[in-house]
C-alpha cells in the first residue's frame, strides 16, 4: 500500500501509545510500519527534497499535532506518552482522528494562528501539507503557507527546548542571540554574563563599542510562569542604579499585559522579549538552528529576452 498521509496516522499513533505506555517515537514508528504492511521500498521513499523519508516525516507531523493539542505529552526528547485527553479522543472517535477532530481544541488554532492557513467551511485550515485542497491558492501562496507552518512548528519546538535548559544556559543563549543580531563590537569582552553574581537583577551586559560608552543591560527569566509588572519594575530600578539608558528582559514564557503597559511608558527604556519572539529571533539569526534545505523559486528574466517577448 502507499505510505499513509499524516492525518491517517494520527489515530493508530494514539492507539499504540494507549496500549504501550511511554515510548520512543522511533519504536512506535517501526510498529506502525509493520501494522500498515509497508514494504522496504515504501519505507525508503523520500520527500521531493530528498532530505527525509516520507513515512518518518508523516509520523513526525502526526506526533507534532497530537502533542500540540495535548493528546500526547513529551516527558523527554523524542519520547511521548498518551494523556487523559488523548484517551478521551480515542474513545469518542473510534474510526478516525484527524485535523477536523483536533479543531475542537483551542490549542490547534493557537498553534496554527501564524501559519497563514485559510479556513474552510468546516473550520479546518488549508495548508500546503495536504490537510485540505487549496484549489484557489496560487503555487506561490501554497509555498508561503507551507513555509509559515514549518516555521511555526520550529518556533514551538524551540520554545520547548528553551524551557528545558538551565537558567545559566538561558542567559548565555540570550547573549548569543544579541551578538548574532549585531549587538556588541565583535570583541570577546563586549559581552559579559553577570548571572548569579547578583548584579542587582542584571544578568548580562552587551557593550556596543570598545570603550563601553553605549551599553545594553539584560535580564533573563527562564520561567514557565508569566512575568508580571513587579519584575519589570525591579529591572528598571536596577537600570537606574547602574545609570543605564536601556535594557532588555528576555523570558521563555510570556509577559502580563500590565508588564507590557508599564514597559511601554517607563524610562530608562525597557524592551520585553517573550518566548515566542525569542524563538523567532533565533531562527532569523541562526542561533540553535541550521538550514535543512534552500529552495530557489525562479522566474523568467525579462531583461534577458528583451522587449520581443
Amino acid at each position: 500500500m502507499a505510505v499513509p498521509d499524516f492525518q491517517t496516522l494520527m489515530r493508530p499513533l494514539l492507539e499504540e501509545y494507549a496500549t504501550g505506555g511511554e515510548r520512543r517515537i522511533a519504536d512506535v514508528r517501526s510498529v506502525l510500519a509493520v501494522r500498515f504492511g509497508l514494504t522496504e521500498e515504501e519505507l525508503a521513499e523520500r520527500l521531493p527534497s530528498g532530505l527525509a523519508k516520507t513515512f518518518d516525516n508523516r509520523i513526525g507531523w502526526a506526533a507534532t499535532y497530537l502533542y500540540r493539542v495535548g493528546l500526547l505529552s513529551r516527558p523527554q526528547r523524542s519520547v511521548y506518552v498518551i494523556t487523559g485527553r488523548g484517551r478521551e479522543v480515542l474513545k469518542a472517535n473510534p474510526q478516525r482522528v484527524d485535523l477536523a477532530v483536533l479543531a475542537e481544541f483551542p490549542e490547534l488554532a493557537e498553534f496554527r494562528k501564524a501559519s497563514g492557513a485559510k479556513k474552510t467551511k468546516g473550520g479546518v485550515g488549508q495548508s500546503a501539507l495536504g490537510t485540505e485542497s487549496a484549489e484557489t491558492a496560487t503555487p506561490e501562496e501554497r509555498i508561503d503557507a507551507a513555509y509559515q507552518e514549518l516555521r511555526l512548528a520550529l518556533v514551538a519546538d524551540l520554545r520547548d527546548r528553551i524551557s528545558a535548559i538551565s537558567p545559566a544556559a538561558f542567559e548565555e543563549l540570550v547573549l548569543d542571540v544579541l551578538t548574532a543580531m549585531g549587538y556588541g563590537d565583535g570583541a570577546e569582552h563586549s559581552r559579559l554574563r553577570t548571572g548569579a553574581s547578583g548584579d542587582a537583577g542584571i544578568d548580562g551586559v552587551i557593550r556596543e563599542d570598545r570603550l563601553g560608552l553605549d551599553v545594553v543591560y539584560v535580564q533573563a527569566k527562564r520561567w514557565e510562569a508569566t512575568v508580571g509588572r513587579p519584575v519589570v519594575q525591579g529591572f528598571v530600578g536596577a537600570l537606574q542604579g547602574a545609570r543605564a539608558s536601556k535594557g532588555i528582559i528576555f523570558t521563555a514564557s510570556s509577559f502580563s499585559s500590565e508588564a507590557r503597559e508599564y514597559a511601554d511608558g517607563v524610562s530608562p527604556r525597557v524592551v520585553l522579549v517573550d518566548g515566542e519572539r525569542l524563538a523567532s529571533l533565533m531562527i532569523d539569526h541562526n542561533v540553535g538552528v541550521s538550514d535543512r534545505e534552500t529552495y530557489a523559486v525562479k522566474r523568467v528574466d525579462n531583461d534577458y529576452f528583451g522587449d520581443e517577448t
